[in-house]
């Protein structure tokens, strides 16, 4: 394995990591968001309040989008295999 392809493999490992885990991460994100803002507005200072939304909108964005995650967690693998293959370990 030559410094470029491993410098290629990493790079597109982090790509990959980086799709299937965004869409998890904005939904968090953007009820963390809503849910301050609501506790800021009425003042209302519960820490379950905060945690049980984000849970119920990362776990609807899994179940939602769990199939194109593994399709792109599957096509990462392929090309990782194929490269494998044709340059060598």
């Amino acid at each position: 394995m030559t410094q470029q392809m491993a410098v290629f493999l990493g790079r597109r490992m982090l790509i990959t990591a980086l799709m299937v885990v965004g869409p998890l991460l904005l939904a968090g994100l953007v009820v963390g968001l809503a849910v301050a803002v609501f506790q800021a507005v009425t003042q209302i200072r519960e820490m379950t309040l905060t945690m049980i939304p984000k849970l119920v909108a990362v776990a609807a964005v899994l179940l939602w989008l769990l199939p194109w995650m593994l399709k792109v967690v599957v096509n990462y693998t392929a090309e990782v295999f194929q490269w494998v293959r044709y340059y060598g370990a």
